[in-house]
């Protein structure tokens, strides 16, 4: 088990929390990362690009002209790929790019992800993230997220999981340019790699270890 510290909005340590190894611990890995992050980015490829071939260009039923004695070239229709106004010869058609690795892949691609945040001390453990409702509603809560984030956890980059149920915090934080905000069951790889640091409640951290460990 390994051992972390529990800071305040300050930064101050006010305790410890131990989490396991199987998620906390991971050797390094590139190939699960590599695959989950082209699993990511390919499912959301549409692949709905498509042109009209000779067959779905209306018109050209007519042949141009007759085959021979003619001095040009034969022709068939005037939707040939060849002519102005035909179909486009061997274009693109609509394809499905959906990539999904096995659930273990995945699972260890996130533990392999959250192992190097913990090992380069940029996991930070917040005893709880809370951001008061002011009368100037959104404006106030984006200002005092940004004010706990850059001056009392000294970050300017990070990607923040906490409770969907901290309504105020997700208000505060999902507009800011630098900083990213989910639930605990919406992270994802992609996002951790996005943001420089990961700033995780006890009660999330807690809820992450019991949905990977294995």
């Amino acid at each position: 088990m390994a051992r972390f510290d529990i800071v305040n909005t300050e930064g101050q340590k006010v305790s410890e929390i131990e989490l396991s190894d199987d998620v906390f611990g991971v050797a390094p890995n590139e190939n699960l990362i590599y695959e989950v992050v082209k699993f990511q980015q390919i499912n959301r490829r549409a692949g709905t690009v498509a042109v009209k071939n000779a067959s779905l260009v209306s018109g050209g039923g007519k042949k141009p002209w007759k085959q021979k004695h003619t001095g040009r070239a034969r022709q068939g229709s005037t939707r040939a790929s060849q002519w102005v106004g035909g179909g486009k010869a061997m274009g693109p058609k609509p394809r499905d790019y959906t990539y999904r690795p096995p659930r273990s892949v995945r699972r260890g691609a996130l533990k392999v992800a959250l192992s190097q945040t913990a090992r380069d001390q940029k996991l930070v453990i917040l005893d709880k993230f809370e951001v008061p409702q002011g009368n100037d509603g959104k404006a106030r809560l984006s200002h005092g997220a940004v004010k706990i984030l850059t001056e009392g956890l000294k970050l300017t980059d990070a990607l923040v999981i906490d409770s969907r149920e901290n309504e105020n915090l997700h208000r505060a934080i999902r507009n800011l340019d630098k900083f990213d905000i989910l639930a605990p069951e919406g992270i994802n790889l992609e996002s951790i790699l996005r943001h420089d640091a990961l700033v995780v409640t006890e009660s999330a951290v807690r809820q992450l270890e019991g949905a990977l460990v294995s």
